[in-house]
């Protein structure tokens, strides 16, 4: 993973951060699958209008966008919006780092070296130390079991959108992502109008003049530009450039900007065994993200011929998945 790489990677993590103060604000004044389907609602129209569909692996992107893009969302929203503290709910969500790279290895067949392990395995432990002080500290008990399983969820479906965003090969990451809007809206909105009503979305449209109302907007402006076009895209290029298990730990610094923005902006207060937590998060990312790939490079029989390593066993769209090896389709 390249300098550039781990730097783009540290900005969707900043963005990222401050999204779920974007998400508390529009759940203040929307119900919670509305709030979700209006987020790519605002962006499915001029996709569809401008913006040319990619080239890519259909049932691939259908993964991606389902994954991505529908249920972790509905999953996310719902736990906030049955009382998942910000900051926990930042950090809960980024059970996809090890849930994708589990996936990545079972599905990519893509290979972690000692120091990866090693680093995924601090930064978790990290976020298990900033879990156990934010449910003992909230007093929250049983009652936070359901909001925190919702958001476990939520982080497997991201994981599942990850490998369905590599193996889709795009020829235009951003062009997947604002199209991974337009698929997700429909099942969005139809989880609204089955489960919270089209009376709920429809007063919460017409009542906008208000503070919340207003404060909403905002939110779902930086949801839908920064959060989705910004962020995803960038996401889904450093995924299809890089392995799984290089990049999706990097998503374990999310928490850090979540809990931070949310004493900043919400007075959620951190206590000390969340700054110990975070910085453990931030030692074991380092580490995991540092560590020396492992080799994959090929040996060469006397004619030449590729060598009989496992590798050479992948059709080409695996193996090139497996090594990180970004595709240039024409067109």
């Amino acid at each position: 993973m390249s300098t550039r790489d781990r730097l783009l990677a540290l900005f969707v993590v900043f963005l990222w951060g401050l999204n779920f103060i974007a998400i508390r604000l529009g759940l203040d004044h929307f119900p919670p699958f509305f709030l979700a389907a209006l987020r790519f609602a605002v962006m499915a129209i001029p996709v569809m209008v401008f913006v040319r569909f990619p080239k890519v692996r259909v049932k691939w992107f259908l993964l991606y966008a389902t994954g991505f893009g529908t249920v972790q969302f509905m999953m996310l929203f719902l736990a906030m919006e049955l009382g998942m503290p910000t900051g926990l709910a930042s950090l809960v969500l980024q059970t996809s780092a090890p849930f994708t790279v589990v996936l990545g290895v079972l599905f990519l067949r893509e290979r972690m070296t000692a120091g990866q392990v090693i680093g995924l395995v601090i930064a978790l432990g990290g976020m298990v130390l900033i879990a156990v002080d934010r449910v003992h500290g909230t007093d929250l008990g049983v009652a936070a079991l359901l909001p925190i399983g919702l958001t476990v969820l939520g982080g497997l479906s991201w994981a599942a959108g990850n490998i369905g965003g590599r193996l889709a090969r795009p020829d235009d990451s951003l062009r997947m992502t604002l199209w991974m809007a337009v698929v997700a809206t429909p099942p969005l909105y139809l989880a609204s109008l089955v489960i919270e009503g089209p009376a709920a979305g429809f007063e919460s449209l017409t009542t906008l003049n208000t503070e919340t109302g207003l404060l909403a907007l905002g939110g779902l402006a930086y949801l839908a530009i920064f959060g989705t076009v910004i962020g995803a895209g960038l996401w889904t290029t450093l995924l299809g450039r890089n392995d799984a298990s290089r990049v999706s730990p990097m998503s374990l610094l999310v928490p850090v900007v979540g809990i931070s923005a949310a004493f900043v902006f919400l007075g959620e207060v951190p206590t000390v065994g969340e700054i110990v937590g975070a910085v453990i998060v931030v030692a074991g990312c380092a580490a995991g993200v540092m560590a020396r790939p492992r080799s994959r490079r090929r040996t060469a029989s006397a004619d030449g011929a590729p060598g009989s390593g496992a590798d050479s066993r992948l059709d080409e769209p695996t193996a090139l998945a497996c090594a990180g090896t970004p595709v240039r389709s024409g067109g």
